[in-house]
């Protein structure tokens, strides 16, 4: 599993008053280890008062680019966005995971497709890569892009749209929708039926869409998740990523008061212990100092995604794994309680 790499900071950007994109110095010799699908974020680590923390973040530039940036918007009481939004500058240090995940779009110079996405606040930065290298990479595809925010002002990489808009007319779309705000040329409210209704029953009604990237709270998803499926929309086309989710768990129904014999598999080491069920595996397994992959542990990133190769286990919730993927064992250990009496669980066979 790839380990982290220390890359200084190239440039900070202040994109909104809550908001900053932060590009990093990649080496030559780590160029490779940093190419990306669009789509895909990085884990930064770091420390707070001696504690170690994670976090990840969505990269924002084109993978032909050379560029590796990510936008990073402060959450009141948060931790780290707070330290990048007011603290960080040019030259600091920070620990990086290589690009991960399974949000992404893979560009094909032949494709003639047409794209949708539907996003809110910080939920552009992702597709801000997709968009980019479909323009960049598919020249006969087209983008359409509708996107959330409270006011212009508090709108994320709002004049590099418009300037690949001016770029790519005939080619790049994009709908504004204003909660805050009544301006021209823009929806005012929120994404909700009637937005998704005009773009697929009254604008785009005769474009056939190759597929819709969905990427923002988790409300705004299912509610649009919901409309494209009411539309005829293929489940299979719909693609999405959340950056928070709900805090309610599902109620699990096993009964979790036993324990369980564990074998972990990390980077081809092999470690042993015993859990209570009532823990998840990843803080288990964190817990006997083991240095298995994780981020958000909140359920909404896939870094600590594992495979049970032996035993069962159960999940609070899922929002990532499709029900293929959880036939085939794979869980994400921040959210599985084991249910049998021995469990292996490999981080390796992902």
């Amino acid at each position: 599993m790839p380990d982290f790499y220390k890359l200084s900071i190239k440039h900070i950007t202040r994109e909104t008053p809550m908001a900053v994109s932060i590009e990093f110095d990649v080496p030559s010799a780590l160029q490779n280890t940093y190419s990306f699908i669009p789509g895909q974020y990085i884990t930064i680590k770091t420390k707070v008062d001696g504690k170690e923390i994670r976090r990840a973040y969505s990269i924002c530039s084109a993978p032909k680019s050379g560029i590796l940036k990510v936008a990073i918007k402060e959450i009141p009481d948060g931790t780290f966005s707070v330290i990048a939004n007011n603290q960080l500058k040019d030259n600091d240090v920070l620990e990086v995971h290589p690009p991960e995940g399974n949000f992404s779009l893979t560009t094909d110079p032949k494709a003639n497709n047409t794209y949708a996405a539907f996003v809110a606040g910080s939920g552009i930065t992702p597709v801000m890569s997709m968009i980019k290298a479909v323009m960049e990479d598919e020249p006969s595809s087209n983008f359409v892009l509708v996107y959330g925010n409270k006011t212009p002002e508090e709108t994320i990489f709002h004049n590099e749209l418009l300037a690949l808009q001016a770029k790519y007319s005939d080619r790049l779309f994009i709908e504004y929708v204003y909660s805050r705000s009544q301006e021209d040329n823009a929806h005012f409210g929120r994404i909700e039926k009637p937005i998704v209704n005009y773009i697929l029953k009254n604008k785009f009604k005769n474009t056939s869409f190759k597929a819709f990237y969905l990427c923002g709270p988790e409300e705004m998803i299912n509610t649009v998740t919901e409309i494209l499926l009411e539309n005829g929309i293929e489940k299979s086309a719909i693609h999405f990523e959340l950056f928070t989710s709900s805090t309610s768990e599902t109620e699990l129904n096993e009964d979790l008061d036993g324990q369980s014999t564990v074998k972990v598999l990390v980077d081809d080491e092999e470690f042993n212990f015993v859990m209570d069920q009532k823990k998840t595996i990843l803080d288990a397994t964190l817990g006997q100092d083991i240095d298995a992959p994780y981020s958000c542990q909140g359920g909404v990133c896939s870094s600590c995604i594992c495979k049970i190769t032996e035993g069962n286990a159960v999940m609070e919730k899922n929002s990532i794994l499709t029900d293929g993927e959880i036939a085939e064992g794979l869980v994400l250990a921040c959210m599985a309680h084991p249910t049998s009496t021995s469990i292996t669980v490999d981080f390796d066979d992902v």
